[in-house]
């Protein structure tokens, strides 16, 4: 689909973009945080609930056949969406942040020992540092650091230099969630793999915005949440390798997640279901999976050369206010514009700009070392969807010319 023909169709899919805020046309600009979504998830959730709600896996009768039915099937098509090798290295999880965790408890019980290092980099959303310290805590394990310049690029060659013996595992996001910045993870990935780390990556900035084939990155681990790619909150996926999810223990101890249960001893189920502890979100997998098969239907490479093309044109634009600083100029930039204006402080920037319709996110973007990189405590920050238009971003520049003449 050729989005800019048919934007003014395709925001007739998404109902709260007819919202008014203050009187004012809704522009909402805070995607990076959570997605709208389109009338096709809302009745999906609907349709679950009303048509076919009862528990999935143990039930023999009809609605509960039909639930596990759907909720397969959603596993399915986010195996097909990634190209996993196999719907049993889909973990369904509450989101990115469960997702990650899952991977820093069972990863760490099963294969980090005191001494031990594992590797983040300085750009990472607090969701992929805090497990991983957590993590070191409990096996007296040490966390390394890769840099990054004042583009907002990693330093790869820090990396390298970083890898060595005691490596145990390399956690990067694929998107910055506050820069924008499109981390190389493919080469990531082939030097920790050259040294014998398996790599996560946190797919949550990534997945919306481009095709994603984890066989071809040679992941070992990617995460993503459902809320940031159009569907529902309260849900998020974890692929993992099979070899891996095979030799990693239990996340959590409850029903699913086991074959047999004594007091003396329990064994535990194949995958994915031994990471599935209690009564999954069903409704919610579905709900996921109708969104995929919504972005798949525009084509991931459509979406991904207009938002292109629209994060150019806001680029363009911002540069030419007065007192503009933009956050993060890497070669290769998704979606996401993090910003200061002159003296303003991004909090009264974005208060003000609410006032016009405008919503953006304002704060440290839960990625406190990247402010404290810039000798910053927090940016204004622009995020983009399939659904923006340029005029929306037309509206944001005139919106912050005008809040500029009121510090004047």
């Amino acid at each position: 689909m050729d989005i800019q023909t048919h934007i003014a169709e395709l925001r007739q899919d998404f109902p709260i973009l007819e919202s008014q805020v203050y009187k004012h046309p809704l522009v909402y600009l805070d995607n990076a945080a959570t997605t709208q979504k389109p009338w096709c998830v809302i009745r999906k959730i609907e349709e679950g609930y009303r048509h076919q709600n009862a528990n999935v896996h143990r039930g023999v009768h009809f609605l509960s056949q039909m639930a596990t039915e759907a909720h397969e099937e959603a596993r399915k098509t986010v195996a097909s969406f990634l190209n996993a090798h196999s719907p049993r290295e889909i973990i369904f999880t509450r989101g990115t942040t469960e997702a990650i965790n899952l991977v820093a408890f069972s990863y760490g019980e099963a294969f980090v020992k005191a001494g031990d290092e594992i590797v983040v980099s300085e750009m990472e959303h607090h969701s992929n540092i805090v497990p991983w310290q957590m993590l070191c805590q409990r096996k007296g394990a040490v966390l390394r650091v890769i840099p990054f310049n004042d583009k907002g690029e990693l330093d790869l060659q820090a990396f390298s230099n970083l890898l060595n013996d005691h490596t145990k595992l390399v956690a990067v996001a694929h998107v910055s969630n506050t820069l924008g910045t499109v981390n190389p993870v493919a080469e990531i990935i082939r030097q920790a793999h050259r040294a014998g780390v398996p790599v996560l990556v946190d797919g949550a900035q990534a997945v919306p915005h481009r095709a994603i084939d984890v066989q071809a990155l040679d992941a070992d681990f990617y995460v993503f949440s459902g809320h940031k790619i159009y569907g529902p909150t309260g849900v998020g996926v974890l692929y993992g390798k099979e070899n891996w999810l095979e030799q990693m223990p239990p996340y959590q101890g409850g029903g699913g997640i086991f074959s047999t249960v004594s007091f003396e001893h329990t064994t535990y189920n194949e995958l994915p279901y031994k990471f599935e502890a209690g009564t999954p979100d069903f409704i919610g997998t579905t709900a996921l999976a109708e969104a995929i098969r919504y972005v798949e239907g525009i084509g991931m490479a459509s979406i991904h050369a207009y938002e292109s093309g629209l994060m150019r044109y806001a680029t363009e634009q911002l540069m030419q206010i007065e007192g503009m600083r933009i956050f993060g100029q890497a070669a290769d930039k998704e979606s996401v514009i993090s910003m200061q204006v002159g003296t303003i402080h991004p909090y009264d920037m974005g208060t003000l700009l609410d006032k016009l319709g405008i919503a953006l996110r304002t704060g440290h973007h839960c990625a406190e070392p990247v402010m404290r990189h810039y000798g910053i405590e927090s940016t204004l920050r622009a995020s983009f969807a399939l659904y923006n238009t340029y005029e929306e971003v037309d509206a944001l520049v005139a919106g912050i010319r005008k809040v500029r003449t009121l510090f004047e």
